[in-house]
């Protein structure tokens, strides 16, 4: 048996890819969380009518066979990975999204055969009820993105490097948000990050976090401001034939 993959539990959470590919195995649903930025960004494309086209970090087919689809690449436009960016994206736009952490998952997500959601604190109970709608008794897997050492998203004119994975605190507590709005038994890793977002005053850990803080000073405080606001949004991100839509 493979312990990993927390037996017994209706609501399981490990993190990151190798998270993706234990609990993928055995879980009906899989909700990546990546509060800064990805998953957040695609909530805000999402409540306006857009659709997202997750690309992995790096990969110059994916944004090519994007921008052949019809697809606005992020950065091609005024639209990139900040949440700020997107806020009054037009409806009906389809982004594609690179990102290390949560695009990269959602498409490592989708190849495992579960059905796939991207969630945030904006949309943790949204997500949640849907989840457990279409899981059908069946486990779901939470999959808090965590970030990357040496990767700087925002730096100009610093190098990016793909690190080892950084745990934090912003996607522990999306996914304990995520967690705590699921029903039925949890396993002891989904369990503390309930509590954890139960105990923490979640718009002051994301402002002091590591990532909080790196965001803010590189003058976009505003996208944690814009990813700390918690059940504000009742969007649904799916991913359907490689895209997440709304539902």
């Amino acid at each position: 048996m493979d312990i990993a993959a927390q037996h017994g539990a209706d609501v399981r959470l490990e993190w990151g890819g190798e998270g993706v590919g234990i609990l993928g195995r055995e879980c009906a649903v899989l909700i990546i969380v990546d509060v800064l930025s990805f998953s957040t960004t695609t909530d805000l494309v999402v409540s306006r009518g857009g659709r997202v086209l997750p690309v992995r970090w790096r990969d110059e087919r994916g944004i090519a066979e994007a921008r052949g689809a019809g697809a606005v690449v992020a950065g091609d436009e005024e639209w990139s990975l900040r949440p700020s960016s997107v806020t009054q994206i037009p409806s009906g736009t389809l982004l594609a999204l690179p990102s290390p952490n949560g695009a990269t998952l959602c498409a490592a997500a989708a190849k495992t055969g579960a059905h796939v959601l991207a969630g945030c604190l904006r949309n943790a109970s949204a997500t949640a009820a849907k989840a457990l709608e279409i899981g059908d008794g069946r486990p779901i897997g939470v999959i808090p993105a965590g970030e990357r050492w040496g990767v700087n998203m925002f730096g100009e004119g610093e190098s990016i490097e793909f690190g080892p994975l950084r745990p934090c605190v912003e996607d522990q507590l999306g996914a304990g948000a995520i967690v705590s709005a699921l029903t039925g038994s949890r396993s002891a890793e989904a369990a503390l990050a309930a509590a954890a977002y139960a105990a923490t005053d979640v718009p002051a850990a994301l402002r002091g976090c590591t990532s909080g803080r790196e965001l803010a000073a590189t003058g976009h405080g505003n996208d944690v401001f814009l990813a700390a606001h918690q059940d504000v949004s009742d969007s649904v991100a799916m991913v359907s034939h490689g895209i997440l839509e709304g539902q």
